[in-house]
């Protein structure tokens, strides 16, 4: 009886200790782009695309091509539901100006 009362104790200490954490910024996420889109003047065609977080900027990789662009990462509020992509028309393109991170806070800026 002891023991299993030690082993739920244990557990609820394990599950209490982890609520309260954050993970740390960065990482990576899956995005596609449903249209030919332009991100700091470097074209992506319609597809999926690897996208990986860091301080200052961010890189979008698809197969073997790697790409770095300067962005702005901000923190919402609140988590978001979905990834979302935000585009501005410019001369005839879709150019990306933001893209949410579905699951978590984080929203990319590219100005």
């Amino acid at each position: 009886m002891i023991q299993r009362i030690l082993v739920v104790f244990a557990i609820l200490a394990v599950v209490v200790a982890s609520a309260g954490t954050v993970p740390a910024p960065g990482g990576s996420y899956k995005i596609t782009f449903t249209q030919t889109s332009v991100v700091k003047g470097v074209e992506f065609k319609a597809g999926d695309y690897r996208l990986s977080i860091l301080a200052d900027k961010v890189t979008i990789t698809a197969g073997k091509n790697v790409v770095d662009v300067a962005a702005k990462v901000e923190t919402n509020d609140k988590k978001f539901d979905a990834t979302a992509i935000r585009y501005v028309t410019e001369a005839g393109k879709a150019k990306v100006s933001e893209i949410r991170v579905g699951g978590t806070k984080t929203k990319v800026l590219f100005e």
